[in-house]
């Protein structure tokens, strides 16, 4: 068995990938039209995206009555104030709830949750 990354669902799998490949800078590996994979550039870590036309944005926090979240991304940066602005102008809502003053949660532009933060004793 090799593990080979995460699937992230989405209304528009193409739409999305967009979206983190201009957030993390990775490479196309696989583009058809339902279905996307980012691979990080000279590394072996893939972010894969699927169509999935029922797609339900999950809410965050979590809410009686509505989609949960499943899972989240969390990233690592140098820098969380440079980062936070770089997702924004990529198109990341800065979300309304945050649980940790040294966490950014952010929402991707089909609601899915991710953590930008700045590994303890980093700096910033």
């Amino acid at each position: 068995m090799t593990y080979t990354g995460v699937v992230l669902d989405a209304p528009d799998a193409r739409e999305l990938a967009d979206f983190y490949r201009r957030l993390l800078g990775w490479e196309v590996a696989e583009d058809s039209p339902d279905w996307v994979s980012l691979r990080e550039p000279g590394g072996t870590a893939r972010l894969s995206f699927q169509t999935e036309k029922r797609y339900r944005r999950p809410a965050w926090p979590a809410a009686d009555n509505a989609q949960l979240m499943m899972a989240h991304l969390d990233i690592e940066v140098d820098d969380l104030r440079a980062e936070l602005t770089h997702a924004v102008a990529e198109g990341a809502e800065v979300a309304e709830y945050q649980p940790q003053r040294d966490v950014r949660v952010c929402l991707d532009p089909a609601g899915h949750p991710f953590c930008l933060f700045v590994r303890e004793g980093a700096g910033n």
